[in-house]
């Protein structure tokens, strides 16, 4: 029985009574699945548990969802969680409701006849990439190394090493590294140790009188580790299917935000006034259940219930800190949060991952058996054959060319990604203007692709070349924020200044493939810059001239001694190759000079 009711329930639900629950955690009543369903399959293939980006939004959105957000749920917990807070439905008047799917205002779309293509690149136990192209054209790029194994998504069973009372945050141990970061907003009430009334002071408790010393948690992490920073986590949990995300302790019932078409909403609705995800538990239903039927976001219920017990049930027996679920691996996320209707083929270069991939497409789509394809050209590489390693050597590329000649130029800083447009060729003052108005479109579909492509967080600053035509400036905003909508992320797009300067904001959704695969330069340590040849041999120069002083100083005390006649002394002195051949070649004449001051020899040994 869920919340008391049998009347809705499936014919295949039955009810396996109370179940016992974690420390700290809710006592659920989850159905068992029907023996007849094969969720072994759903299991091995389709789903997983990934917190997906938050979806981008109007301001004015965002403050209609915080206002019908339950008490109960931390704020900044909705900040980072996608599809896991309930949009305020507009209401739908009769003749709105009459109206085609053509003529709402759709959610961001591709335009009509775009070919998308999935490529899945894959060096064994090593490295996974994952390519989305629209007509050819990169529009999402993925990297994975296991040498950078990520940990987004996992669920651990923790133990609390240290509270902190300024930072109002807990530091957790959960077997991966460094401790991770919980802070008092992340803590499921059923964790409290003492009970909290919001109603007669702050929101949330004091946490040193609600958590102690050595107490074990069951903890998502939110966000990455981050150099000397640990992950970032929760307790709040979330299990993302094929079609919904089951939301354990939290009771809501909603339609993910970016489903924007009237009709599809009411539709889905109406799917959720028959379902009964269980007393404490919530469901969402996200993007890809657009025009799924009933029956499989039942089963999709299913599989997350009996995930979410046996997550639970490890959890009491297993010792803490341990692995209590381990995310998906980057393929198989990509199949199961990408692959739409839309996809017309998959490409892999690796035979087990195909065969995995193949066994997901049979499920979802059984009538296309051919969509996923096999490369095994010993002579050219899935990115060769497809003409796309250009375009992913641009996502790493300071520099991006415009169709018109004109340049992208990206410049990272420690406040800010700064990004600058620099025009082509023009043919006379006449075509000016709109030289530049063609560049800075051009430039506004560009900067939002590789705003995705290379997930750039943060502040954005866009210095656009300045136009006269107000109306052109316009343009360009309006093209921009176009192109911003087909964005996972969430994101706030300003106005352009006088200056031609526009600002946005850009949530980072998770590792970018520029972090996973570059470092700082060991030379100029990641400024972009380093002193040249003439400076780094002046100082070179005025260091020998202080070693040879302080040589010549020494043998100078020496004199009266036992010494072997005038023979100079030898200073050697270790340079880089560079600098070394520099001073060899530039400025032997003037180490010829200090050897006669000084009545020593120099010996310059190259660093290899």
């Amino acid at each position: 029985m869920l919340n008391g009711r049998t009347d809705d329930l499936p014919e295949d639900f039955e009810d396996d009574g109370p179940q016992p629950a974690l420390p700290g955690q809710p006592s659920l009543a989850l159905p068992r699945a029907d023996e007849d369903i094969d969720l072994d399959a759903l299991d091995e293939a389709v789903n997983g548990n990934r917190i997906q980006p938050r979806k981008p939004a109007r301001q004015q959105d965002r403050r209609n969802d915080r206002k019908g957000r339950r008490e109960s749920r931390p704020e900044s917990r909705q900040d980072a969680r996608a599809d896991a807070e309930l949009p305020r439905e507009p209401e739908l008047s009769d003749e709105r409701g009459k109206k085609s799917r053509e003529e709402q205002a759709a959610a961001p779309s591709l335009p009509a006849g775009t070919r998308r293509v999935l490529y899945v690149s894959v060096v064994p136990d090593e490295q996974a990439e994952v390519v989305i192209t629209d007509n050819g054209q990169v529009a999402e790029y993925f990297v994975e190394m296991a040498h950078q194994a990520k940990i987004r998504g996992n669920i651990y069973k923790g133990v609390i090493n240290n509270v902190d009372i300024n930072l109002q945050a807990a530091f957790v141990n959960f077997g991966s590294g460094k401790n991770g970061f919980l802070q008092i907003d992340e803590v499921h009430p059923e964790y409290w140790l003492n009970h909290h009334d919001s109603s007669k002071g702050p929101k949330y408790p004091p946490i040193q009188k609600v958590l102690r010393n050595g107490q074990e948690v069951l903890v998502q992490v939110v966000k990455e580790p981050a150099g000397t920073k640990g992950a970032f986590l929760t307790t709040w949990i979330s299990l993302a299917g094929r079609y919904l995300v089951l939301t354990p302790g939290q009771e809501q019932i909603g339609v993910s935000r970016k489903v924007e078409d009237s009709e599809e909403r009411a539709r889905l609705k109406e799917l959720l006034a028959g379902i009964e995800p269980g007393e404490d538990m919530g469901v969402i239903i996200r993007t890809a259940s657009e025009g799924a039927s009933k029956t499989s976001i039942q089963k999709d219920l299913q599989y997350l219930k009996r995930l979410w017990k046996d997550i639970r049930r490890k959890g009491m027996t297993e010792k803490a800190p341990c692995l209590i679920y381990q995310e998906a691996d980057l393929a198989a996320r990509a199949v199961r949060d990408y692959l739409a209707e839309d996809i017309h083929e998959i490409w892999v270069d690796d035979e087990a991952t195909q065969a995995a991939i193949r066994e997901t497409t049979n499920l979802l789509f059984p009538r296309r058996t051919e969509m996923v394809k096999l490369h095994q050209d010993p002579r050219q590489t899935l990115w060769e054959r497809f003409n796309l390693q250009r375009q992913l050597e641009e996502v790493t590329s300071r520099e991006v060319v415009l169709p018109s000649g004109g340049r992208l130029v990206f410049d990272q800083t420690e406040a800010l990604m700064a990004i600058d447009i620099n025009s082509g060729k023009t043919q006379g003052k006449s075509n000016f203007e709109s030289m530049v108005f063609r560049t800075n479109m051009e430039a506004a579909e560009a900067i939002a692709r590789h705003l995705r492509l290379r997930d750039i967080g943060g502040q954005v600053v866009i210095d656009f070349i300045e136009m006269r035509d107000r109306n052109h400036c316009r343009e360009v905003e309006k093209t921009l924020r176009n192109a911003m909508r087909l964005d996972r992320a969430r994101h706030d797009v300003g106005r352009m200044s006088s200056f031609g300067l526009l600002e946005l904001v850009r949530q980072r959704t998770g590792t970018s493939a520029i972090s996973i695969s570059t470092e700082p330069c060991p030379f100029c340590h990641g400024t972009g810059v380093r002193r040249n040849m003439e400076w780094q041999a002046l100082q070179t120069l005025r260091e020998i001239q202080r070693k040879l002083s302080r040589l010549s100083a020494q043998e100078n005390r020496k004199k009266g001694g036992d010494r072997n006649g005038d023979k100079p002394a030898v200073l050697v002195y270790d340079a880089d190759f560079e600098l070394g051949l520099y001073l060899l070649n530039k400025k032997r004449d003037r180490l010829g000079e200090l050897e006669s001051k000084y009545n020593a020899h120099v010996e310059i040994h190259l660093k290899h």
